[in-house]
């Protein structure tokens, strides 16, 4: 495994800092001198690139938002000129303006870089054949997996997001080794599988990455069960750069390596923005260290987690994402994340794991249903067990009194892409999926 390992996965932890302090310097004079925004935003926190003396500096200079970025669009944030810029990714802009983050050649190979070092640590080798489920487009999924797995020397079917059946054809009759699909997408397939009476587990599937939305630890003993594979995180995110700037490593299994020599990473209070000690949970804040078209300094990106110390590879690793604190829904005072319900039904006999969030308002308060599918074998006693279950759970766990409804399989809609599990039918309102 070792000798698989990239110049950058070989340095020392002091080689590593002193190449992040001075990357770290050069991009903040990149953003200062070539975006009017940052040089706004220093301006006005009395900050100058020069004022950078030690990583623990950082923390003086302004963060970054998506509304930043949203005020911006399509091209303010860029700090190249616009013919300099080889590919244009966006949001979905489902919530709002879409962001719009540009690359230049130079991104685009760093990109593909990161990528194939994450499907090596994944497990991935030259010659492998790569199915890549994520969707293309506008989203950075599916052309970020599909140059990273070329640059690692493998064989790449760019499936994409949907036409279900397709996919499970293509996987028995292509073979390939690893597999690139949101986790929730990947349960859909698992579905499909069993319904052309086809055992998951005797495909040549070995490994899969699994990204582009949080999930727990109950969903990978549920993949990996089900269809005999290692599933590994994958963490990205557009303005940063897209997928690859984190990876779980096969052989360890136990957290997310920050590629730090690109991306600088911070963990913050969600509410105070003071930057937190190493190991202390909070709001992950990314820096670029080698973007030229687009950088972002402490990008807030909502995602919950903590750093904690290298184990397979001297890069901190970051705790596996499993809520944002946009995703928090706050009922009747209490905090709750759609990950600790998964927790619950991927635990509870008689439940599959596909369950959708439904918010309602009853008089003055808000309530919430879990609307979650039983498992084909289960009887009309499981299901009224597996419904009590999940409730006395929620309450003693969460906190919280939720009604638990249990519907009949292949009831809910299935996600091709990212999962939406809350519905909002509050006033009338309906989000979600």
């Amino acid at each position: 495994m070792l000798d698989d390992l990239d110049d950058g996965e070989r340095l020392g932890r002091g080689e590593l800092e002193a190449l992040q302090l001075e990357r770290l310097r050069a991009t903040l004079r990149h953003a200062y001198a070539h975006v009017p925004f940052y040089r706004r935003s220093f301006d006005a926190a009395g900050v100058r690139p020069q004022d950078c003396r030690s990583l623990a500096d950082l923390s003086r200079f302004p963060f970054t938002s998506k509304a930043d970025l949203r005020d911006r669009y399509p091209f303010g944030m860029f700090a190249v000129d616009r013919s300099r810029v080889r590919r244009i990714h966006a949001s979905s802009g489902t919530t709002g303006q879409p962001t719009v983050v540009g690359y230049t050649r130079r991104d685009l190979d760093v990109w593909a870089d990161v990528v194939a070092r994450s499907l090596r640590a994944a497990g991935a080798r030259p010659g492998h054949l790569v199915h890549v489920a994520y969707g293309y487009g506008l989203f950075t999924g599916g052309l970020g997996a599909h140059a990273g797995a070329e640059r690692l020397g493998c064989t790449v079917v760019p499936a994409s997001g949907g036409m279900t059946s397709r996919q499970v054809r293509l996987i028995q009759d292509l073979r390939p080794e690893v597999v690139m699909v949101t986790p929730s997408y990947m349960l859909t397939l698992l579905d499909e599988f069993e319904r052309q009476g086809v055992d998951p587990r005797s495909t040549s599937l070995r490994v899969g990455l699994f990204g582009a939305e949080p999930w727990t630890e109950e969903m990978r003993r549920e993949i990996e069960e089900r269809c005999g594979i290692d599933a590994v995180d994958i963490y990205g995110l557009s303005e940063v750069i897209g997928p690859g700037v984190a990876q779980e490593c096969v052989e360890t299994k136990d957290g997310l390596h920050v590629w730090e020599d690109h991306f600088f990473p911070e963990v913050v209070d969600p509410v105070t923005g003071e930057v937190l000690p190493d190991g202390e949970r909070g709001e992950l804040v990314f820096t670029s260290l080698t973007k030229e078209a687009m950088p972002v300094v402490r990008y807030r990106t909502r995602d919950l987690s903590r750093l904690l110390p290298g184990t397979a590879r001297v890069f901190r690793r970051m705790e596996k994402v499993t809520g944002r604190s946009d995703d928090m829904l706050v009922l009747r005072g209490v905090n709750l994340f759609p990950t600790q319900v998964e927790e619950i039904v991927l635990r509870t006999p008689g439940l599959a794991p596909h369950f959708r969030l439904v918010l309602t308002r009853e008089g003055r308060l808000d309530a919430l249903t879990v609307r979650v599918e039983a498992r084909a074998d289960a009887t009309a006693e499981a299901r009224q067990a597996a419904a009590r279950a999940v409730e006395w759970a929620v309450k003693d766990g969460v906190g919280v009194s939720v009604a638990v409804e249990v519907v009949d399989p292949d009831t809910l809609e299935r996600s091709e892409g990212k999962i939406r599990r809350v519905v909002d039918l509050r006033n009338g309102r309906r989000t979600g999926g």
